[in-house]
């Protein structure tokens, strides 16, 4: 079994994680280890479902908050085991999303044995594929006393500014239906390619919208991400599929989201359509406004980083959302660098956002 030593360095820490391969699906050995290094800590009471950990301080505290990343990573593309860049950066799979905010979770995790709230530091698994399969998920629908609390921090790369909530995201497919016939005889039949055309016009006409939420501006977008059709060169196709993403603000409902959705589909005036969601994900308002955000915003302004901005992407705060916890997203490393095949992560950003997290944590 790999040895974590929690009392070294955080970014030393972050460099052993990385160097343990962690692909969605395959986190055992990761688990193992994060388990094994947590266990002894007498201050902490450890649970585990699957490779999902979870490690809970029980000190009479009037307040818990809960302290989450996952292990999990995208597929190693000859970035493990890591290395140093010259300008002194953490490379490797995984550095930026997420393990090296996985490392500061840790090394407070055992540093912090009387914090001034409790704690809930939740370590899990396959966040990087299907969302039924997400290990957070799994622990609010099985054990949702484990995630309870009154405030989250999600540690996802944020430059170590604090993102609040996040966008919602869906999937859908747009199943545009014709009528099969030889293409030397076209006019038998009725080509579905040809009859997504407008949707696929209104789609390229659309300007994507801001919208405000709670003081932060989440930036809208619809695309067409995928189209196929036809199944022969000498076949008039009698199906079209356009699949959809919509990336939504938090400012609206996932009904409404799919009302809005399905409004711009209908605008392009097609018909003989069908459309079928393969993905839904709400999206979470930003949290900024609990007593608890805004202590966590103070403590983090103290490190000298910008103003708390909106999280663009769909993160796990949606999750804690849906639970009815405020939660914001914090961590080291640049969200455009991740699943980048030179990720990498600046140690003065593991440095402040562990301290950001400590002074927060113990004032």
């Amino acid at each position: 079994m790999t040895h974590l030593d929690l009392a070294v360095p955080v970014e030393l820490l972050a460099k052993a994680l990385v160097d343990i391969p962690s692909v969605s699906g395959n986190e055992d050995r990761i688990a193992d280890a994060v388990e094994a290094a947590l266990t002894p800590l007498v201050h902490l009471e450890v649970t585990r479902l699957g490779n999902a950990i979870v490690a809970r301080t029980h000190l009479g505290r009037p307040e818990r908050v809960v302290i989450a990343g996952h292990l999990d990573t995208v597929p190693i593309k000859g970035n493990v085991p890591s290395e140093w860049s010259a300008d002194g950066d953490l490379v490797g799979r995984g550095a930026v999303d997420m393990k090296a905010g996985v490392a500061v979770q840790l090394s407070l995790a055992a540093a912090l044995t009387a914090p001034t709230r409790d704690i809930t530091w939740v370590f899990y698994d396959q966040e990087e594929v299907e969302a039924d399969r997400n290990g957070l998920g799994r622990i609010a629908r099985e054990r949702p006393d484990l995630v309870a609390g009154d405030f989250a921090v999600l540690c996802e790369p944020t430059q170590g500014v604090i993102e609040g909530g996040c966008n919602g995201t869906m999937r859908a497919e747009v199943r545009v239906h014709g009528k099969a016939a030889h293409s030397a005889r076209a006019w038998k039949g009725l080509n579905a390619v040809h009859r997504a055309a407008p949707l696929l016009a209104v789609l390229a006409e659309h300007e994507p919208e801001t919208f405000t939420v709670d003081g932060l501006d989440y930036r809208e977008g619809v695309n067409a991400v995928r189209i196929s059709g036809g199944i022969a060169g000498n076949v008039i196709p009698d199906e079209c599929i356009v699949t959809l993403n919509y990336r939504f603000a938090p400012r609206w409902t996932l009904a409404e989201a799919q009302s809005r959705l399905e409004a711009l589909v209908a605008s392009s005036g097609i018909d003989g359509y069908d459309l079928v969601y393969t993905d839904l994900s709400g999206a979470a308002r930003p949290g900024l406004d609990a007593p608890l955000a805004a202590s966590f915003a103070e403590s983090v302004a103290r490190t000298g980083v910008a103003a708390p901005r909106a999280k663009q992407g769909w993160t796990d705060v949606a999750r804690f959302g849906e639970l009815g916890i405020p939660a914001v997203n914090y961590g080291p490393g640049d969200p455009e660098l991740a699943h980048a095949d030179d990720e990498r992560c600046p140690v003065i950003e593991i440095h402040q956002c562990r301290a950001g997290l400590e002074a927060w944590l113990t004032s």
